[in-house]
């Protein structure tokens, strides 16, 4: 983003994801890329995707998918799920290299649920299809802002305002066509666990930036006995070097690993030398953020589309720290990996 938020008067509601328009852009645009893919008529369309956006101001709120998400008795249970591949494709030959035909064979017969598509979610999902993953469930209830495009791999300016887990299903999809994929736009709490995590994964990758999710999650993981890795503080550092996994008992420097530890241990979880949930860490020091030109006058204003109806809006955090793709796509890796030895009995 170059410019600075400028307020000006609300355009009308004529963008292509509008109500009035709900599906126009969508069907324009390469849901892996984000262009534009017919005539200019559609390039305009997505070129204009987001108006007030180019004014600073964030696009109007509709009814959400998530807000009708079906319960885990709608929800298709392991045995309605096709069939796992019994076959190894070439494409697969280098890994089969480093870990087997059996290994590739048990990827492609397991199920992986991801919880959270951001920076860390977007490239761990990207991974684990390119590491023969034969299920995948992705879950995240937000849609593409443009703040997200430094980080996150689905988006694209032709794709705000769209939903992170249907674009990314997209993309994962033109990686291994034969992959089952469930993307799913919600947001997890008390009130979704159970279908969310309908079919049962054979293991969870926990990205999720919100506290209270992220604690109940990991509870009911761990009540499930569902093998989970989490994620922890991705943001506010530079150098993928001081990255780590580990037992959550024995991180280091984390703030947010020091909330999870007090919570949990609250609930009867863990102790202090273990709590049987790995996480991805870095041991580097947070760095305070700095402060853009654009919020010198104002202060922060939030440009996500469809804001006012969010459960996890920029502006109710009391922060907002800086990010990298170079740092995100690292914990992604190391979690990926952690889950691929996992599965695939390479520890």
């Amino acid at each position: 983003m170059a410019d600075s938020p400028v307020l000006a008067p609300q355009q009308d509601a004529g963008d292509c994801c509008s109500p009035e328009n709900p599906a126009q852009c969508p069907q324009n645009t390469d849901m892996v890329t984000g262009a534009c893919v017919t005539d200019d008529s559609a390039a305009d369309c997505c070129n204009s995707a987001s108006p007030e956006l180019h004014a600073g101001l964030p696009r109007q709120t509709r009814i959400r998918s998530w807000e009708t998400v079906p319960t885990a008795q709608q929800r298709p249970t392991r045995e309605d799920l096709p069939e796992p591949l019994q076959k190894i494709h070439r494409r697969w030959d280098r890994l089969v290299r480093l870990v087997g035909d059996d290994g590739v064979l048990a990827l492609l017969q397991s199920h992986v649920t991801i919880f959270g598509l951001g920076g860390v979610g977007s490239y761990a999902a990207e991974a684990l299809a390119r590491s023969a993953i034969g299920r995948m469930t992705l879950v995240d209830f937000d849609d593409v802002c443009l703040t997200n495009i430094n980080r996150q791999l689905q988006a694209f300016p032709g794709t705000v305002g769209q939903s992170k887990a249907q674009l990314l299903a997209a993309r994962v999809q033109a990686i291994h066509p034969e992959m089952w994929v469930d993307p799913v736009q919600a947001f997890y709490d008390h009130t979704t666990s159970d279908m969310l995590l309908t079919p049962r994964p054979d293991f969870v990758i926990d990205a999720i930036d919100n506290v209270t999710s992220k604690l109940l999650l990991l509870e009911t993981c761990r009540a499930q006995g569902i093998p989970v890795i989490s994620i922890t503080g991705a943001g506010a550092r530079l150098d993928p070097t001081r990255i780590r996994v580990d037992d959550l008992s024995r991180t280091k420097v984390d703030p947010l690993a020091r909330v999870l530890r007090k919570e949990l241990a609250r609930r009867g979880i863990g102790s202090d030398t273990d709590f049987g949930i790995p996480v991805v860490y870095s041991d580097e020091d947070i760095r305070e953020p700095e402060v853009p030109a654009w919020d010198q006058d104002t202060g922060f204003q939030c440009i996500c589309p469809h804001r006012e109806d969010s459960p996890h809006a920029c502006e109710k955090r009391r922060r907002i720290y800086g990010t990298a793709t170079f740092m995100t796509a690292a914990f992604a890796m190391a979690a990926v990996s952690h889950v691929v030895r996992q599965l695939t009995h390479r520890n």
